[in-house]
């Protein structure tokens, strides 16, 4: 009942428009009146507990590290290092998008600034060579998705913090997922690219490919650092965040030298809109998720699940199937604290490694963001790549089978995601 009460108010709200921050709270205050525990202390008690966490200070300064890339000239140094060395080949612009894709979710951990980056960038340069360009602007959302599972990853950060679980072994376990998310984006894009009838750019001369890898390896430098830092103990993932933003502060002032004092206030007034909507959907998540424990909807889920609970890989795919689908219809961090607090105790009680489910979750998550109707990630390629909505669907559909694939690999094959426990003792 209390299950059903919680989903039926969460929807219907959604569906009336209210901001899904709101549409949390007012849910969980269902609950605490179906149940008459109603206290508005208890909400506000839970909403201040939501954002009164040190590592989600990380949050800001991982978008500001993305911010200051894009303005300081990281993204557009990343894109051309890439073209230099692949550009020549045969759907060699698909390939610079897919391999700049991987570099730029190294360094930000934003799918929607990745995506627009990579669009801005290479949609023009792709439709002027004679590229689908429906299907040139489904590469770019296909490639950006692959931010929030590669380190430094905000996703994990959020996934951490509402799950308990140790975002450095989050970090390591998602480098190996978050390569062959490109690896089979590669793959899709060579049976794409046959068919696209485009012009090949001329092969970049030796020279200048080791003049634009010294240009770029400023900006590669910074997931060296972030994910030694994190390895070796030298720091935390909350102060790898502040490592990130200065270290981009840094080369984009010192180094590029193509940030200034505006692009400095663009960057921080972005930053602040975007925290906060991330702080307040997880305050007032909190208070869904205290109800959630409170009466139990974890259990009465697990009593739905109980003939797979023995079945750990059953389970997995019933979980992620029911996230796929959510995905259709709300966006990334919502989907990560509603869903996170219900499964967490079943994965448990399946002893399914929490850091494992949390990898292929926020995978699934991230796919979410180009699954249509709602798709978040495809309304950022289409307005960036001034293409229709519905040819951004039908652009992305190759690309979205293949991470779907990939997706029940890792379902398969749990070993793909272990992180050896000497890595990061």
């Amino acid at each position: 009942m209390t299950a059903a009460v919680f989903l039926i108010s969460l929807l219907g709200l959604i569906a009336l428009g209210v901001p899904i921050a709101f549409a949390l709270m007012f849910s969980g205050i269902a609950l605490m009146l179906l149940t008459g525990q109603f206290d508005s202390q208890v909400v506000v008690q839970n909403a201040i507990a939501g954002a009164d966490n040190f590592v989600l200070m990380a949050v800001p300064f991982f978008i500001l590290a993305g911010e200051l890339m894009n303005a300081g000239g990281l993204s557009k140094r990343i894109v051309e290092m890439a073209g230099a060395f692949v550009g020549h080949l045969r759907g060699g612009l698909g390939y610079v998008a897919i391999g700049a894709g991987i570099m730029l979710a190294s360094l930000s951990g934003s799918a929607v600034a990745d995506t627009a980056a990579l669009a801005a960038i290479l949609v023009p340069m792709m439709r002027q060579a004679g590229y689908n360009p429906a299907r040139a602007c489904g590469l770019m959302a296909a490639s950006g998705i692959i931010a929030p599972v590669i380190p430094p990853s905000i996703g994990f950060l959020i996934f951490g913090v509402t799950a308990n679980v140790s975002i450095t072994r989050l970090f390591l376990a998602g480098i190996v997922p978050g390569v062959l998310m490109g690896l089979v984006l590669v793959i899709a894009w060579w049976f794409v690219a046959r068919s696209q009838n485009a012009a090949v750019t001329a092969r970049v001369p030796w020279g200048r490919r080791l003049r634009l890898l010294g240009q770029g390896g400023w900006a590669l430098m910074m997931p060296v650092i972030i994910i030694g830092g994190l390895r070796f103990g030298i720091f935390t993932p909350t102060e790898s965040a502040v490592v990130a933003a200065a270290y981009a502060l840094f080369v984009g002032l010192v180094v590029y030298r193509e940030l200034n004092w505006r692009n400095i206030y663009e960057a921080l007034l972005s930053t602040a809109r975007t925290t906060s909507v991330v702080l307040l959907l997880a305050a007032l998540a909190m208070v869904a998720s205290y109800m959630i424990t409170i009466t139990d909807i974890s259990g009465q889920v697990g009593g739905w699940l109980e003939g797979l609970v023995q079945s750990p890989m059953l389970l997995m795919a019933a979980m992620m199937l029911v996230v796929f689908f959510a995905g259709m219809v709300l966006d990334f961090i919502p989907i990560v604290l509603i869903f996170t607090p219900v499964f967490l105790p079943i994965v448990k009680a399946a002893d399914i490694d929490p850091v494992y489910f949390g990898v292929v979750f926020i995978m699934n998550c991230s796919i979410g963001m180009i699954t249509p109707p709602v798709g978040v990630v495809l309304n950022v390629v289409s307005s960036v790549g001034k293409v229709t909505m519905d040819e951004a669907v039908r652009g992305i559909l190759p690309f979205l089978l293949a991470l779907a694939v990939l997706l029940v690999l890792l379902i398969l094959f749990p070993a793909l995601v272990t992180v050896p426990a000497e890595w990061w003792r």
